[in-house]
């Protein structure tokens, strides 16, 4: 079977394409197992200022403003209920000088600690909490209540 060369052109014509498609879709798959990938439900844990009072409401699930990535201050923010913690715990990573804030609002008193830096915030039902420090020692550091012995994430500081 032999193809006539009208019919052939169209096929080569969209071969370059095609290739750059691949190409373009495998590398948005790639991932280093050196370094785990901060998932979707940590990186919602970043805080956004809030949006002016004329900007149209953000879509659920977005921010309605964006925090640039060289902030100055990691906000980090996690809610517990019911013995769920919200966003599901996972690896925040920060550069090592970096300000961080945690804020942690919980519907039982307990106590929230950041082992390694021996960070600890009182949690009263309903009351954020907040910590804030310098990330000064590069490591990993979780961070969990201490009463109901939660795990709300692990800390990354490179």
């Amino acid at each position: 079977m032999t193809i006539a060369p009208a019919r052939l052109r169209p096929l080569l014509a969209a071969l370059p394409l095609g290739a750059a498609l691949l190409m373009a879709t495998s590398a948005c798959g790639e991932s280093d197992a050196a370094a785990p990938a901060q998932s979707a439900a940590a990186a919602s844990t970043e805080s956004a200022p809030p949006a002016p009072a004329d900007s149209p409401p953000a879509a659920p699930g977005e921010s309605a403003v964006a925090v640039p990535a060289d902030s100055a201050v990691k906000e980090i923010t996690v809610t517990i209920a019911g013995r769920k913690v919200t966003p599901p715990p996972g690896r925040i990573e920060v550069t090592k000088g970096q300000t961080v804030r945690i804020t942690v609002t919980g519907d039982a008193a307990d106590e929230a600690h950041l082992h390694g830096y021996d960070k600890e915030a009182s949690l009263k039902p309903g009351t954020p909490a907040s910590i804030e420090f310098v990330a000064d020692e590069t490591g990993l550091f979780e961070m969990e209540t201490h009463e109901s012995g939660l795990q709300l994430f692990q800390l990354v500081v490179r």
